[in-house]
């Protein structure tokens, strides 16, 4: 999402933190002055059943060719692929009351609004599936005579797309440039410079080095050996020690992996800048393609070829392959049903296939439990109108506070912004990432509502003082294993690499874990990739 400077009175991280914090614990935003608004989250009390077991005996058994279980990005791409391979006879699982996984969203009279992944970049070479999609739903209208793609204007993001508020002012782009020495603006400039090289640059076997889908990234070892240290640790190697330029990486690492950039793995990290360089006629390179409810568009566009094949309120909790078929046990509602399919497609997270799969092969269940994975917060404020604009740039849609526990906030209202309407709805984003895996999950199933509700207003108020009044209602979604995390030497070891080499006679795995972190393009590819995978099982090949 994220790029800013200066009175000496601004805060700094410590005291910021503690402003927020005491905000929430001395009652300077008492709960009975709090809007209104719901806990929201995935259905962990549903999923937490697997480890307790008890679950009813199956009453009735069902047949499909195809049985998709998870009706995330990657297990609607699955159905997608089969779709358009005129393979028809397939049922898609999702433990949720409506499929999407961290792509759905909300509606109110306002507008519609995120609870998760909220853009996407314009696709470049290598994903071809994200711009066959594109096509299918009209987004991409054609090719300018230089065979750029020409995209619909309604989900090019509208300008201006980010700023970033420091040290009281807000700033356009993604980094601070207001009031910087010359020697840190200098490495600024070089930085960029070195990700606009890493763009184009192949390895050794011609491929471009940092790709996305990242599977289709350079072999090189030279370049993959960047797996194995922290990005933290590569940029100051590079000399790369600009305060601005850490809190850039480290906001990065934040935004896309849910951690860290001295926990994350410098090939990620360097992907995250490296890895897109999708083009428009009608745009610049930067811009993202958005909706006011996020990527809930593109989720619906996939599932459109699913329709009445997707069955909500469903956990699968118990898997039994043989000769002929493999018995999927799926609990909805009160009583179980027995699936019976020739191909399953695993596109829920890894990390659950051991916990239904009792003969699991060990080095699988292995890589599976390897991973962890990051906890996310996300709010959505509804304001009966705009905040006053002050000190500096705009309002842009991509609004990101610098030194601040949470990674900013979108506007669902950008794209309508000529329309001139009293209310918006901000989505507020925070991971996890100052505590274990463990320790985030554990908070975000202790701490109430209103306790966040009063954190996340102590914290915006930082920027927008009137923030309180405006407020009408603020839900709050917690998302307990957001996304995998790319911890160092977890992308190009062996662990992951179970994961894409495993094969069964009538199980495929589809999921962004296998590419090591989640990404639309990521989730897609490796759902794609696994239906053609059924498609020619099922036809003997």
């Amino acid at each position: 999402m994220a790029r800013q400077d200066s009175p000496p009175t601004a805060p700094g991280r410590r005291e910021f933190l503690c402003s927020v914090g005491a905000l929430a614990l001395s009652g300077c935003v008492p709960s009975a002055d709090l809007p209104p608004g719901e806990l929201l989250g995935m259905s962990s009390s549903l999923g937490h059943r697997l480890r307790d077991g008890d679950f009813p005996p199956p009453g009735e058994t069902r047949r499909t060719d195809v049985l998709i279980v998870g009706g995330g990005i990657s297990g609607l791409s699955a159905a997608w692929q089969l779709s358009r391979a005129a393979v028809d006879d397939f049922i898609v699982l999702d433990l949720e009351n409506e499929a999407g996984g961290n792509s759905r969203a909300g509606q109110s009279a306002v507008s519609a609004y995120p609870w998760g992944a909220h853009y996407l970049p314009l696709p470049s070479s290598e994903a071809e599936y994200v711009s066959e999609l594109l096509r299918e739903l009209g987004v991409e209208q054609g090719r300018s005579a230089a065979g750029k793609p020409i995209y619909d204007e309604r989900y090019l993001c509208g300008t201006p797309q980010e700023r970033v508020y420091r040290h009281g002012l807000w700033q356009s782009g993604l980094l601070p440039h207001v009031g910087l020495a010359s020697g840190e603006r200098a490495q600024q400039q070089a930085f960029q410079a070195r990700m606009e090289a890493l763009k184009v640059l192949r390895g050794n076997d011609g491929r471009r080095v940092f790709a996305i889908p990242m599977e289709l990234s350079s072999r090189d070892p030279a370049w993959r050996a960047l797996d194995r240290i922290p990005f933290s640790q590569w940029l100051t190697a590079q000399g790369f020690t600009a305060p601005s330029l850490h809190w850039l990486a480290n906001y990065a690492c934040r935004d896309d992996y849910g951690m860290a950039h001295h926990e994350t793995s410098a090939w990620a990290g360097l992907h995250y800048f490296a890895c897109r360089n999708g083009e428009a006629a009608n745009a610049a390179a930067e811009t993202v393609l958005t909706a006011p409810e996020g990527n809930a568009w593109l989720a619906r566009g996939l599932a459109r070829r699913a329709v009445d094949r997707i069955v909500t309120g469903a956990l699968a909790w118990r898997i039994e392959e043989s000769r002929s078929h493999v018995a999927v046990d799926v609990l909805i509602g009160a009583k179980s049903v027995r699936y019976e399919a020739r191909q399953v497609i695993w596109a829920a997270p890894v990390f659950v296939l051991p916990r239904v799969w009792g003969a699991i092969p060990q080095p699988l269940k292995a890589a599976a439990q390897a991973g962890d994975y990051a906890p996310w917060l996300t709010a959505n404020l509804h304001l009966s109108a705009l905040p006053e604009e002050r000190h500096g740039a705009p309002l842009a849609w991509d609004n990101v506070l610098y030194d601040s526990p949470g990674l900013g906030y979108i506007v669902a209202t950008h794209q309508a912004i000529r329309r001139h309407q009293a209310g918006t709805v901000l989505t507020w984003y925070r991971a996890l990432h100052d505590m274990t895996p463990a320790d985030g999950r554990r908070r975000l199933l202790e701490t109430s509502r209103e306790q966040w509700a009063g954190e996340i207003l102590g914290e915006l108020a930082q920027v927008h003082p009137e923030i309180r009044r405006l407020t009408t209602r603020l839900d709050v979604f917690r998302h307990g294993h957001a996304m995998r995390r790319p911890t160092p030497g977890s992308l190009w070891g062996e662990m992951r690499r179970r994961l894409v080499d495993f094969r069964s006679r009538r199980i495929a795995l589809a999921h962004a874990d296998l590419s090591g972190f989640s990404l639309f393009e990521e989730a897609q590819y490796r759902g794609a990739i696994a239906a053609d995978l059924v498609r020619k099982a099922l036809n003997g090949r």
